[in-house]
């Protein structure tokens, strides 16, 4: 596996910018992998793209309580999550959730694994949108929902490039709790700017890097990391391969 890379699409049926930018990453072979938002806007439409272009068996659940309108009442009208019945995006992870909380964030994730499952997605792995399956007071909860489901693979809390000192410690637990608890993950995570921090790191394990396909104004394939007027900001996604140095990419059905 030292010699394999698994590049990982964030966001797949979110909008349909990215879900068609992410289906033209698969058939240019800039990426092996990706995960959808059950709540996204464009997620009947994704797994049609999915299974015309052969990459339906590649896409595991982007679970998401921090954008858009959730799939279950209940959580609508929990202020840990929500404002106005949308996720409002501003969990405090140094916040403890009640009881009835962790039961809101299961009942909403329970429904959105069923969700993509009667579309028809079969779901390799998982991870989630903004890293909220990383934190610390979630992830007995994600832990148990991901296993009644049969999901056996999950993102490691990233551990690539530069890191703040008093983080690592934090992530190195976490991470050392995913396998006790059974899960199986890749060596490392993280993005394409942590590649160029450290280019030899991808060399010496399996490495998950994560990426967000969309279009920019000029209409090019990038890695988008911000938007500015409503037009994606990134580098071209094309850049991908020359950082990886030709490693061959994998899903995450192959680990």
């Amino acid at each position: 596996m030292t010699n394999k890379i698994i590049i990982n699409a964030d966001d797949f049926g979110l909008t349909e910018s990215c879900t068609k930018a992410i289906a033209a990453a698969f058939s240019e072979n800039l990426i092996s992998s990706t995960t959808a938002c059950a709540n996204g806007e464009y997620i009947k439409e994704a797994y049609l793209i999915a299974k015309d272009n052969g990459f339906s068996d590649k896409v595991g659940v982007h679970l998401n309580v921090t954008e858009g309108t959730p799939l279950t009442e209940n959580i609508k009208s929990d202020p840990f999550f929500c404002k106005d019945g949308k996720f409002h995006g501003r969990i405090n992870r140094l916040a403890k959730p009640d009881k009835s909380s962790l039961d809101n964030l299961r009942e909403e994730l329970f429904a959105q694994i069923s969700r993509l499952k009667e579309i028809g997605f079969p779901i390799s792995h998982a991870d989630s949108h903004h890293h909220i399956h990383t934190d610390m007071f979630f992830i007995d909860t994600i832990a148990a929902l991901l296993k009644e489901f049969g999901i056996k693979k999950i993102r490691l809390h990233r551990n690539m490039g530069k890191i703040k000192f008093y983080k690592v410690l934090g992530k190195k637990l976490y991470n050392r709790k995913l396998k006790k608890l059974g899960f199986i993950t890749t060596d490392k995570m993280g993005s394409i700017e942590d590649i160029k921090y450290n280019p030899s790191i991808i060399k010496n394990s399996l490495c998950e890097i994560m990426v967000h396909p969309d279009y920019n104004r000029a209409g090019d394939l990038i890695d988008r990391i911000d938007f500015d007027e409503n037009f994606g900001v990134g580098e071209k996604l094309s850049d991908i391969n020359s950082l990886t140095g030709g490693l061959e990419k994998i899903s995450y059905n192959e680990i």
